[in-house]
């Protein structure tokens, strides 16, 4: 049996599947977790890789690592770090993204050149951060990486100094995509704006193309390019251009494999490309299961329970409204929002109503991010949703009735790594498209549309457009 090995290198952890490489069935699986810090040495990634890979890794004849967008790791020219990895959920460039929007020609232009706008956790923002608050170690960086990039770079010596330096390093189109200097409409690098950001030569990983052999490991299997962790779930899952994910955690990203690539003046819609040669425009969404564990706790019952009553409530839970944006939103662009509920009767006024207005919010508050997705070139065609909250009836039952459509639930997995392990897998045959692995099992959710729902969310959210938009 040909093994490929899979790792989901996220925020939290480190995972490995070990999957046949001819149907993707998982051998074994190993997993190492992560501190919860907003930057680290990047090494860590690799003291959790050798914890999780042990007895994994030497198995494997191919190997790819999906990884979390919107790191940076710094390099001398010695292949050392220059200073701590400053992670994605780290918002200090704040400032720096928007002096760069300002300084490179307005959201609009970016967005042509770029297919995002930078924010605080753009990798070009904390190029510009580096240079501004640390000059003397911006000075020595020789090379700028992703976690992805840097881990697959490391793979080719087994993680020692002196191997191979870092102008051998890697990336892929998905990842060089949210970076904010590579162009997915062009594959080029916009190499002008990396140097007046540094005000230095930087050197930058090579993106590779698809099913691209980039290296042997030590222990000579094949590395592939490896993807964005959205990217490598969209490959698992076997999306079709059209096809929409939902990853409904305690933030939501809503995403969908298009044919051409996006360019949103707004930022809402970030650009970015997929692990096929596709796209993967996304939307992200700040409060979601956040908020079903926010009322939960204000009822002072567990998660659970709240899913059970909100389905003891009907749909449109009595007239009561709730705009969910409890810590500012994304989507829409509202940073100084909060949360809002309108609607509040005599007879609605019951935790189940409270509970029912929660789930619907979120769900509304999704629908409008497939809507968004629509006015940038997508043509929606199959839904699905994954993440934690995806196992809730109450998200089962309310998510068709709101979003118009029947919605795919997969069995839970670890749909990152597999889709890694699926694009290794796609490097030994090397064949046009994907290798054909069996999907996993999934439900399919069915409900009545329910446009009432909509319109009142919608009412609500354009009514607190004029005081939240711009706080």
């Amino acid at each position: 049996m040909t093994l490929v090995a899979g790792i989901d290198l996220s925020a939290h952890s480190t995972t490995i599947v070990l999957c046949n490489a001819d149907d993707g069935t998982v051998v074994r699986q190993g997993k190492a977790s992560h501190p919860p810090v907003s930057e680290c040495d990047p090494r860590m990634w690799w003291d959790a890789l050798i914890a999780a890979g042990k007895d994994l890794l030497g198995h494997a004849t191919a190997v790819a690592i999906a990884g979390q967008r919107h790191a940076m790791v710094t390099l001398d020219s010695a292949g050392l770090p220059v200073r701590p990895a400053i992670l994605p959920d780290d918002t200090r460039a704040a400032s720096q993204a928007r002096q760069l929007v300002a300084e490179f020609g307005g959201p609009a232009e970016w967005a042509r050149l770029t297919g995002i706008v930078p924010t605080s956790t753009s990798v070009v923002s904390k190029l510009r951060w580096l240079a501004e608050h640390e000059p003397e170690k911006a000075a020595r960086v020789d090379t700028v990486m992703l976690p992805h990039d840097w881990l697959t770079w490391r793979l080719r010596d087994g993680g020692n100094p002196g191997g191979p330096g870092p102008d051998l390093a890697t990336t892929d189109r998905s990842e060089a995509s949210g970076t904010g200097y590579w162009s997915p409409a062009t594959g080029d690098y916009l190499l002008d704006i990396v140097e007046d950001i540094a005000g230095q030569q930087i050197n930058l990983p090579a993106v590779a193309s698809p099913r691209t052999h980039v290296a042997f490991t030590t222990w000579k299997a094949f590395l592939a390019p490896g993807c964005a962790r959205e990217a490598a779930i969209a490959l698992q899952l076997g999306l079709r251009p059209g096809d929409v994910v939902i990853s409904l955690d305690d933030e939501a990203m809503v995403y969908a494999v298009n044919n051409a690539p996006s360019a949103d003046p707004n930022g809402e819609v970030s650009g970015f490309a997929d692990a096929t040669g596709r796209f993967l425009p996304l939307v992200t969404v700040t409060n979601a299961a956040r908020v079903i564990d926010s009322v939960a706790a204000l009822l002072n019952i567990t998660v659970a329970e709240l899913d059970e009553l909100a389905l003891q409530a009907p749909s449109g839970a009595g007239g009561m409204t709730f705009l969910p944006y409890l810590d500012g939103e994304q989507t829409p662009r509202r940073p100084g929002a909060s949360g809002v509920l309108a609607g509040m009767m005599t007879n609605a006024m019951r935790p189940q109503y409270l509970a029912r207005a929660a789930f619907e919010g979120v769900m509304c508050s999704l629908a409008d991010c497939v809507d968004r997705l629509s006015a940038h070139g997508v043509e929606p065609n199959r839904v699905f949703m994954v993440g934690r909250a995806a196992r809730m009836r109450a998200v089962q039952q309310i998510a068709p009735a709101v979003l118009g459509r029947p919605v795919i639930m997969p069995q839970p997995a670890e749909y990152a790594a597999l889709g890694a392990a699926r694009q290794a897998a796609w490097v030994l045959v090397d064949s046009r498209e994907p290798v054909d692995w069996a999907s996993l099992p999934a439900m399919v959710c069915r409900g009545v549309t329910d446009a009432h729902v909509r319109k009142q969310f919608g009412q609500l959210r354009d009514e607190t457009a004029m005081w939240q938009d711009h706080q």
